[in-house]
């Protein structure tokens, strides 16, 4: 059962940022709220050091490069996104629909 929970996490992790980037293609500027958020964790220390970092890096290219690390399916961009720095991007009723929609993927058929 956990895998099976664990599997769905992950869908609904990539559902949100795939969103997110949408939402980063019509709102650029977004993608500034995220570095700024990145470089606060590296200041603070709120976030790992080793994650913050690696954040820094997938957010230093170009839109286009972001967007394209932040829906990746490699293992890495996965363990990425369990600290995303694009919280507030999507709307509570749009994070709702993607996590309603993921929802029905945990319950057995």
């Amino acid at each position: 059962m956990s895998g099976v929970t664990h599997r769905v996490a992950e869908e609904r992790s990539l559902a949100l940022h795939h969103a997110v980037a949408n939402k980063l293609r019509d709102r650029p500027e977004l993608l500034e709220v995220a570095r700024d958020r990145v470089q606060g964790w590296l200041q603070c220390g709120t976030v790992s050091r080793f994650w913050a970092a690696a954040w820094e890096e997938a957010l230093s290219g170009s839109l286009d490069e972001v967007i394209e690390r932040i829906v990746d399916t490699s293992e890495r961009a996965r363990a990425l996104r369990q600290s995303s720095p694009f919280a507030g991007v999507l709307s509570p009723r749009e994070r709702w629909e993607i996590l309603r929609r993921t929802a029905g993927d945990a319950e057995p058929s």
